[in-house]
């Protein structure tokens, strides 16, 4: 009587859809891959060299074909495309408020992001105006250097505005792969000569407030990521340190991956391009980012997808 109604012998209609961990690699090519950031993302350095703009404001933004944006985009199959929108000159702030009349860069990140890569710290740092002081300095005076305790500060200060710039990211697409990617070296690590009026010294001491950057930078990415695993959650903040990428193709080498000095003696301007990357040193980039795509954040992903049992 208690089986009334009730046959055990039927086959069961289904198993419920289960979650299935995902890999790195699948969390970011589950969704948009949407590129901000600053000159070193947008592709500054090759932009001259663009036939036609890459999208609304590149023209403004310098956004330009030969970053290392359009390379990873073409390297993996992106669920959600790609949306490029780094934009020359950007600091931690305009990221969130908007540069030249254009939407704020980070309005472009929505819950369809799986995949975040930008370069973002130079411009709060004030390196253009760092090398400016560097190059038209009289020559054999101490004033490069002399920018020392401005530049720390302004680079301690910087810590506040990442964080800032990572949990908007975070709450806009909780469960996205943020990629950070840092700068490079710009003069060899020993200089032995000279560069565009800049002393040894000068390089030396530039190549060591770019370390000090870069390293403050990946701290503060590193907590983050910390901070986001230790609470199990989806997504993750992962930095790349460009510092050494350039070794042996640094500005005065044969074979720069970075312009040197480019100056338009009519209107006797400094061109934008200059301490930019070549080329070759986007594809550098580009290299260093699909590796890392591939790689993940060295810790297990906690995304996940249903999956549906078939029939047996």
């Amino acid at each position: 009587m208690l089986d009334a109604g009730c046959p055990t012998t039927a086959e069961p209609r289904g198993d419920l859809p289960r979650a299935v961990p995902m890999t790195a690699l699948q969390v970011a090519q589950s969704g948009t891959y949407v590129a901000l950031g600053d000159s070193y993302s947008s592709g500054e350095g090759v932009y001259d060299l663009d036939k036609s703009p890459v999208n609304d404001g590149a023209a403004r933004c310098h956004r330009a074909t030969g970053s290392y944006v359009p390379l990873v985009a073409q390297t993996y199959e992106f669920g959600g495309g790609t949306a490029f929108y780094a934009c020359s000159g950007a600091t931690t702030r305009q990221l969130l408020t908007g540069q030249y009349g254009q939407p704020p860069q980070i309005t472009r990140v929505g819950p369809s992001a799986s995949l975040i890569t930008l370069s973002i710290g130079g411009n709060d740092a004030g390196f253009s105006k760092v090398l400016t002081g560097c190059i038209v300095k009289i020559p054999w005076s101490s004033a490069c250097v002399d920018q020392d305790t401005a530049v720390r500060k302004r680079i301690e200060e910087l810590r506040t505005d990442m964080g800032k710039v990572l949990r908007e990211l975070r709450v806009r697409a909780p469960g996205a792969r943020v990629v950070v990617l840092g700068y490079p070296r710009p003069f060899p690590e020993h200089p032995v000569a000279s560069v565009d009026n800049m002393s040894v010294a000068d390089q030396r001491w530039i190549n060591g407030m770019t370390r000090r950057l870069n390293d403050t930078v990946g701290a503060v990415v590193a907590e983050f990521d910390r901070a986001i695993a230790a609470f199990g959650a989806p997504g993750s903040a992962e930095y790349v340190d460009a510092y050494e990428a350039f070794s042996g193709h640094e500005v005065g080498q044969p074979q720069p991956f970075l312009n040197g000095l480019a100056v338009n003696m009519e209107e006797l301007t400094v061109n934008a391009r200059s301490y930019h990357p070549t080329g070759d040193g986007y594809r550098r980039f580009a290299d260093l980012i699909t590796k890392q795509v591939a790689a993940g954040p060295g810790r297990p992903m906690h995304n996940y997808r249903l999956v549906t049992p078939g029939p047996a």
